[in-house]
């Protein structure tokens, strides 16, 4: 083998590794929304914990990421007032989130591109930061089974 095929396969499996790195890192994301999902009483969810997982197809995902923000947003609000938790957003995440969504749509647009998908990678950083927050404290406070809270 000559220099050249050499270098050729070691950039093949370099980006082999960083393109399996990339989804490992998005799978280990849904799963934690996911999760957040599943910590909600099924009275406080607007969709299901599975349903996140639809984020995994190319091109619709694009659209299901702000039905899966708007939903998580949603069904979270529900879950902190059904337990009394107090939150300053009433849809925690739902702004954050609708960001990074923008971001990811612009991100197709040529020369657009430039800045949204600096901006969407850390504003999806900090989206799963904050899911993964509020999933915390629905571990912290026990859901109340079986009894009437009239917050909700």
């Amino acid at each position: 083998m000559d220099s050249t095929t050499i270098i050729q396969i070691v950039c093949g499996l370099l980006a082999l590794i960083i393109l399996v790195g990339i989804l490992l890192l998005y799978i280990f994301y849904i799963l934690s929304l996911s999760r957040a999902l599943s910590k909600c009483s099924v009275a406080s969810r607007t969709m299901q914990p599975g349903m996140v997982w639809l984020l995994l197809v190319p091109l619709f995902n694009l659209v299901w990421q702000f039905i899966v923000v708007i939903g998580l947003a949603d069904s979270l609000g529900k879950e902190f007032r059904a337990r009394g938790i107090l939150n300053a957003e009433p849809e925690p995440g739902k702004t954050i989130g609708i960001a990074m969504c923008v971001c990811a749509v612009c991100g197709i647009i040529p020369f657009v591109n430039f800045v949204a998908l600096p901006a969407q990678l850390v504003l999806w950083i900090i989206y799963w930061v904050k899911i993964t927050d509020f999933s915390r404290r629905l571990d912290q406070i026990p859901a109340m089974s079986g009894t009437h809270n009239p917050m909700r």
